[in-house]
């Protein structure tokens, strides 16, 4: 009995030295032979060991020099929302924006810049009251309607509307984080995963930066509660084009009033 019980415990005892073992060797295969957390920067681009400054300052750079970006969400300013969709490169950018219901399209090429929008975008109140659009609106309306206009250069709405279109305009005014800039939490946007730098903790905006491949900028959330915008389709281009004749209206010096 003496030498039975003496043999169940050395087996015991020798099982759990093996499960001792196997549990130090795999913590260990986690860990590193030197039992730190996993290197969260393996893999990367490296620029999350980076200052927040410092990220910021490589995002921009390579934003600055992509030849084509998407850039989509909204935008709150002056108490006005804008959803945006819009594609852009160095001669020019086409998309969508919309705010107050209606939605407009926007092409620039070169220095050439057209609008197109349906009826009601180029209608408005008559002076009655009554909610409905002036007759000579409606008349004049109805031939813009799902053309392309184009927007003479010393119109007031050029410098206005070309901003939407303008890559560089767009990224510079967008993409500035306001405040002390500081570190912020890793993620993913999409499948690529990402740092967040934050301006004063977030009240001055909050970038996410790839780590996988170039740092390109992949969302913000703008400081203030001022919208969230979406960048993708880095370097992807597209086609660009001014609109043919039969798609298009020339108003001359000035666009009709809207």
């Amino acid at each position: 009995m003496t030498a039975l019980s003496q043999a169940s415990r050395a087996r015991r005892a020798a099982f759990v030295s093996a499960m001792c073992a196997g549990t130090v060797a795999a913590v260990t295969s986690l860990t590193g032979c030197g039992g730190s957390a996993e290197d969260p920067d393996a893999g990367t681009n490296g620029v999350g060991k980076l200052s927040a400054p410092k990220i910021q300052s490589k995002s921009s750079k390579v934003a600055d020099a992509a030849s084509a970006v998407r850039l989509s969400g909204t935008v709150v300013s002056k108490g006005h929302t804008y959803t945006l969709d819009m594609r852009l490169k160095g001669e020019g950018g086409t998309g969508s924006v919309t705010s107050k219901g209606q939605t407009f399209r926007l092409l620039r090429v070169g220095e050439q810049l057209f609008l197109k929008a349906d009826s009601r975008f180029w209608t408005h109140e008559s002076d009655q009251g009554d909610g409905k659009p002036e007759p000579a609106d409606e008349t004049a309306a109805a031939k813009l309607d799902g053309k392309y206009v184009k927007v003479p250069q010393g119109d007031p709405a050029y410098e206005q509307l070309s901003g939407f279109t303008d890559k560089d305009v767009l990224l510079e005014g967008m993409l500035t984080l306001h405040g002390h800039l500081a570190k912020g939490d890793r993620g993913k946007t999409g499948p690529l995963r990402t740092i967040k730098i934050t301006g004063d903790e977030g009240a001055g905006g909050t970038l996410s930066v790839s780590l996988d491949g170039k740092p390109y900028p992949l969302r913000l959330e703008r400081g203030g509660h001022a919208g969230i915008l979406k960048l993708t389709d880095w370097n992807k281009d597209f086609p660009l084009q001014p609109p043919t004749k039969s798609e298009m209206v020339d108003y001359g010096k000035q666009l009709p009033t809207s």
